[in-house]
């Protein structure tokens, strides 16, 4: 069995566009035409630059390959260009690419992929999601709204969910760390307390910042929220500085969660060795793929810490991260999505019950893809999957964050 064909679809979910403006689902195919699906969580280069680094890294370290073969296709795409050291958008390419190895080699073997990783571990994973505006809230209030976002989460408690995550703290902006405004410590605090107050013991409160602040500025927001408990304390700092994430976490009393932007075993061991995090979310489509962070995985329950998949992507992504999930003793939960255009891009094939997801018994990664539905809606703005803002945190009127993928004017 060799890999012989690579087809790339870049598809759009329909606005508000929860998981992004664009996800990138490549398909590849053998000799003896059996296909793989994977997902490439790669946003630093436009995804038309993106379909070319797809190709060129499937062409030089794959094409020809047998699918088996996962570790030395990594070490060469990790090695290329005289590198061996980890790089953000190869490692992001190769990843989607591993994933569609591991979906192929599940199916032709007639079992999931977890079953190849060493069995099951966890026939039922815990899912937490974000808080997403109900129909009845004002899209664009709902962000600095605590007391919407407390109806949203006892909704997502009502459904089953164990654990949701906000995100009051904005801005992200492009610079290397700001001073949060006081505005917005006093928002995230009443944030949390509305929350608290919804859900009371019933679920986690899962705190998200995106490494836009510096250490001090998290500080002062971490013991603002810290009365209200939240399980963790998100990329507080930026992530490539797991020194300053360690003071964090040694001064606010909250477990730190990080690795959503963190590529390869090479970036997670600093986290650990430093004590920087207690919890590591890769998205697996950027952090190397399954193998790879099966290996962190390993790593990390040596430092007795635990693993949270991170999903801000499509379900292709998702399904990996539920067959790591389902194969590693440290797992701690995983990220999920619910929207009409993940459930249907994968025919219903993985869902959320009750606030867990159910290990997949199909074989490969046991997904369905809907390939007609994923070409229909091709993406045709301009902009990133996500994006930084360039002006700095407002300190006068406050700050607002719209969600992930808000409209391509503002």
């Amino acid at each position: 069995m060799k890999l012989k064909d690579l087809d790339i679809i870049v598809t759009a979910p329909p606005a508000p566009g929860w998981g992004g403006r664009y996800w990138i689902l490549v398909k590849l195919t053998t000799d003896d035409g059996l296909t793989g699906w994977g997902e490439c969580y790669a946003a630093t280069v436009g995804p038309e630059a993106m379909r070319a680094v797809i190709e060129d890294v499937f062409a030089r370290h794959m094409d020809g390959e047998n699918p088996e073969n996962i570790e030395l296709m990594f070490r060469r795409a990790y090695s290329s260009g005289f590198t061996q050291r980890p790089d953000l958008t190869v490692m992001g390419a190769f990843s989607g690419l591993e994933i569609a190895c591991w979906d192929i080699l599940g199916k032709a073997r007639g079992r999931p992929v977890w079953a190849l990783l060493g069995g099951c571990m966890n026939a039922r994973i815990r899912a937490y999601t974000y808080l997403y505006p109900l129909p009845s809230h004002d899209p664009r209030a709902f962000w600095i709204s605590p007391e919407m976002a407390a109806e949203s989460a006892a909704d997502c408690v009502e459904r089953g969910y164990t654990a949701v995550k906000f995100d009051p703290a904005g801005p992200y902006t492009m610079r290397g760390g700001h001073m949060p405004a006081m505005t917005d410590i006093d928002l995230s605090a009443r944030f949390c307390a509305a929350i608290r107050d919804a859900v009371g013991n019933r679920a986690d409160l899962l705190f998200g910042t995106h490494g836009q602040f510096t250490t001090a500025g998290a500080i002062r927001l971490g013991r603002a929220i810290a009365p209200h408990d939240p399980l963790w304390f998100e990329e507080p700092v930026p992530p490539d500085n797991p020194a300053e994430m360690a003071r964090v976490a040694a001064a606010v009393g909250i477990p730190v969660a990080t690795g959503e932007r963190l590529t390869t075993k090479a970036e997670f061991a600093p986290v650990l060795r430093g004590g920087a995090a207690s919890i590591l979310q890769p998205a697996l489509g950027r952090a190397g793929g399954i193998w790879e962070m099966k290996k962190v995985a390993a790593m990390a329950e040596v430092y007795n810490a635990q693993m949270a998949p991170h999903l801000y992507a499509g379900p292709v992504e998702w399904a990996a991260n539920i067959h790591l999930a389902a194969s590693i003793p440290n797992l701690l939960m995983c990220e999920s999505i619910e929207t009409p255009f993940h459930d249907q891009l994968i025919k219903g094939t993985i869902r959320v019950k009750d606030g867990f997801i159910d290990a997949p018994e199909a074989p490969g990664l046991g997904i369905e893809v809907d390939e007609a539905l994923a070409r229909a809606n091709p993406y045709t703005g301009t902009g990133l999957h996500l994006e930084m803002q360039e002006a700095p945190c407002d300190y006068t009127h406050g700050n607002a964050f719209t969600g992930g993928a808000p409209p391509e004017d503002t």
